[in-house]
């Protein structure tokens, strides 16, 4: 890849604490101004390499690394470093904990009204969104793991006080946000021969089949999905009719806790659970955001360090299980049929008849999610490679925008979502914004490429992935103290008029999280080559036979300089065989070293042969 993600990170930070920092004090808020979201993912720009990428951790002052602490210079040493970070992170808990000692998830500043004239009403603004559960999941959990790494190295009482302070009020916000995200699912359930039966329908019908048996193999495909949401009833409204199978349904994340959600029993004291507002119907935006924070739960880090408490771990299992079965439909939806998948029929309509090929990208990030579980084959991977180049092509990303091409509205202003139920509180029926069309194609690619067993096929994904990149790039920010952060659209669409001179958070942290996915993945070892492996695996028999030959012939009784070289042979004979399943191609080199020089060997025996 030409991401450099360790060279880009660097720079983010470096442009981060400048744009943040301002006369010693860090400024909360950007282009989108504070809430509980943005000023999450501000802080998660700062977090996630430090707590996702071994080469840029913060935790361990003795071990942080000289373009580290140059990049952070602005905040001090090694040492003052994380004691800055632990302070941000306790006023951000202190700032979104309200009188009564509940946590607040609010989308405040981030929600659009239709009409300018007509703004939210303060009880809007405080509604709890689905987007601020999963940024705090994700947060809280990067929380506590820096705080117990950060731990072991301070001795200090006053200094441990606060950490031990920061990591109670973080367990207790992480503990109402998997709360949250429980009374925030949905299932939709609707006859077939209404308007979302009949979308959903013509989606999966790729093969022009009759109703009455595309809704029989429907029915089918999704029988034990469908039972499996029956037992799905702690934080979720009875959902009538999911028990007829002559019913269809749709099961994800609403934008926020859905109307008549009930309360989540715990032991943890969370303070007050809200009513919710919102409608019990999944969106698909937020679906995948929820996936995606759900997902840190069950991720290495959290199991290594032990960040779940017991309440914790019991919640935890509940969202699982609506994990699993989010990812199941969805990629059962998806993938439906025996001929072209109803996801390469682009772009994706939504049963409420919405199209987008923004829909198409979020189809496609639940089957990325989806696709190591279910341990997909390497033509399916590369199915789902196809389509993501696809919609880099019809997204104006890998090809020239024409004139007032209407695909340019997906990145500026983004598509919009209306919140149905946010009119309940007295206002406007509100709206979501999603304009992050490029850094979750990125992060997808990404994604897929690091699964492809097949070396062309990861080639030509990566290729796809400095092509976006590219365009990432292109719409940084060029000049102000918002200089190399995110986002400046008319950088690489001529046809946007808006200019701006402030970071998005929403926009950067996104970018961020692909370049933690690029830097992890460039971490891990290389997919080894089938080919690659057998080739090596022939040689290496081979060299191995042909130097057991030189030890049968009596090298080893020759003098120094032979018994030299035959040891250098077997040194590089063994590391072959020891890295031969993992690096075919270093293993490669190894024997091929031997070889030469078995080779060598040989014909010198000969010319002494012919000479005498």
């Amino acid at each position: 890849m030409k991401i450099q993600p360790r060279q880009q990170l660097l720079e983010i930070w470096r442009a981060t604490t400048r744009t943040s920092i301002q006369n010693g004090e860090w400024q909360w808020g950007g282009r989108d101004r504070s809430n509980s979201i943005s000023d999450a993912e501000q802080l998660l720009c700062l977090l996630a390499p430090a707590t996702e990428v071994a080469a840029f951790r913060l935790d361990r002052p003795d071990q942080t690394a000289e373009d580290v602490l140059g990049a952070l210079r602005d905040f001090g040493d090694s040492v003052e470093i994380p004691r800055r970070i632990v302070r941000l992170l306790t006023e951000y808990m202190q700032r979104y904990t309200d009188e009564s000692g509940t946590p607040v998830f609010s989308g405040g500043s981030y929600f659009v009204a239709p009409d300018p004239a007509r703004p939210p009403t303060k009880e809007q603004l405080a509604l709890d969104m689905v987007d601020s559960f999963s940024a705090s999941v994700t947060l809280t959990l990067a929380t506590i793991g820096f705080v117990r790494v950060f731990r072991t190295v301070v001795r200090r009482d006053d200094i441990l006080a606060e950490l031990a302070a920061l990591e109670s009020m973080a367990s207790t916000r992480l503990t109402a946000a998997i709360i949250g995200l429980l009374r925030s699912f949905s299932i939709f359930v609707f006859d077939a021969d209404s308007d979302e039966g009949r979308r959903l329908c013509r989606t999966v019908n790729q093969a022009g089949l009759p109703e009455r048996r595309v809704l029989d193999e429907l029915r089918e495909s999704l029988r034990e999905i469908r039972a499996g949401l029956r037992d799905v009833t702690i934080g979720v409204r009875r959902v009538e009719g999911l028990e007829n199978p002559n019913r269809l349904f749709e099961c994800g994340w609403s934008w926020g806790i859905t109307k008549g959600a009930p309360q989540v029993e715990t032991v943890e004291k969370i303070g007050e659970q809200r009513e919710g507002v919102a409608q019990a119907a999944p969106y698909l935006y937020f679906t995948v955001l929820a996936l995606d924070g759900i997902e840190d739960l069950f991720s290495e880090r959290t199991r290594i360090l032990g960040l779940l408490n017991d309440e914790q771990v019991r919640l935890s299992r509940l969202l699982q299980q609506r994990w699993d079965l989010t990812q199941q439909y969805w990629s059962t939806i998806a993938s439906f049929g025996t001929g072209r998948w109803p996801l390469e029929d682009l772009p994706w309509q939504t049963t409420d008849g919405r199209e987008s090929d923004y829909f198409s990208l979020l189809v496609t990030s639940v089957m990325v999610q989806d696709l190591p579980g279910r341990r997909a084959s390497t033509a399916d991977l590369g199915r789902v490679g196809l389509v993501l180049n696809e919609l880099a092509n019809r997204a104006r990303i890998t090809r020239r925008p024409f004139e007032k091409d209407p695909a340019v509205a997906m990145h500026s202003p983004g598509v919009a979502f209306e919140l149905e139920g946010t009119e309940e509180l007295g206002g406007p029926r509100l709206s979501w914004r999603a304009s992050d069309f490029a850094p979750l194609l990125l992060r997808r690619a990404t994604r897929i490429a690091s699964l492809l067993p097949d070396t062309e096929a990861r080639s030509r994904l990566l290729g796809l992935a400095d092509q976006i990149w590219d365009h990432l790039v292109s719409r940084r920010i060029r000049e102000g103290t918002a200089r190399d952060l995110w986002d400046q659209p008319s950088g690489a669409f001529a046809g946007v008029a808006e200019h701006y001179q402030q970071a998005s958070w929403y926009y950067t942290s996104r970018v961020v999280q692909c370049l933690v996915t690029a830097a992890n993945i460039v971490g891990n070892r290389p997919l080894p080559s089938e080919l690659l492996s057998g080739i090596a695996k022939d040689l290496l028999s081979e060299a191995e036979h042909l130097f057991d030959q030189e030890l049968l012939g009596g090298s080893t009784e020759a003098g120094p300089a032979m018994r030299g070289t035959l040891q250098e042979i077997q040194t590089n004979l063994r590391r072959a065989r020891t890295i031969i399943s993992d690096r075919p191609g270093s293993a490669m080199v190894r024997v091929t070293e031997a070889l030469l020089v078995l080779d060598r060997l040989a014909a010198a025996r000969e010319d002494m042969g012919g000479a005498g």
